[in-house]
């Protein structure tokens, strides 16, 4: 009976974290970076007084951090031997990746610029035009401002589901 319990529990869990929504967001005014799993954790790179970045892992009950671009150490460099066998690596096909990026759904999408030629500007503005008729989201200006607006989302079910259907 408690072996039935935990199992069923287990399988509850699995099931919902395939269904979690996975959400990545690029705000460049207002410098926020992330990746998060929709209640579970959250990524995101920040700015920092010592280093250049830091990745601040954030999950239910506490906050790490990490600094990607820290060395570790002085490492002595040693000469590593060739060897004579190679490793093949498997190369995925290009359908499938195409499927699984197909699987994303941009759920907004913003961009607003200004090169700093009003020649370019411009030029830019018809195909912005056009690109506007069909997606949306793209904007010229002639003040100075850049920004741009990105919330990718997916769920790790269909992922999964793009690597097996064929």
């Amino acid at each position: 009976m408690v072996i039935s319990g935990i199992l069923i529990l287990l399988i509850l869990l699995i099931i919902g974290v395939l269904l979690v929504p996975v959400e990545i967001y690029i705000d460049t005014t207002s410098n926020q970076y992330y990746l998060q799993l929709k209640g579970l954790a959250r990524a995101s790179v920040e700015k920092d007084t010592e280093e250049i970045i830091r990745i601040r892992l954030r999950t239910f009950f506490r906050d790490f951090y990490f600094y990607p671009l820290k060395k570790i150490g002085v490492a002595k460099t040693k000469k590593l031997e060739k060897s004579t066998v190679k490793k093949r690596r498997k190369k995925v096909p290009v359908r499938k990746i195409l499927r699984v990026l197909k699987s994303f759904k941009i759920k907004r999408f913003f961009v607003d610029i200004d090169t700093g030629n009003c020649i370019s500007n411009a030029k830019l503005y018809p195909v912005f035009s056009f690109f506007n008729y069909y997606h949306g989201g793209f904007h010229i200006n002639f003040e100075g401002r850049k920004q741009f607006v990105l919330l990718i989302q997916n769920r790790p079910i269909h992922i999964i589901k793009s690597f097996i259907n064929p």
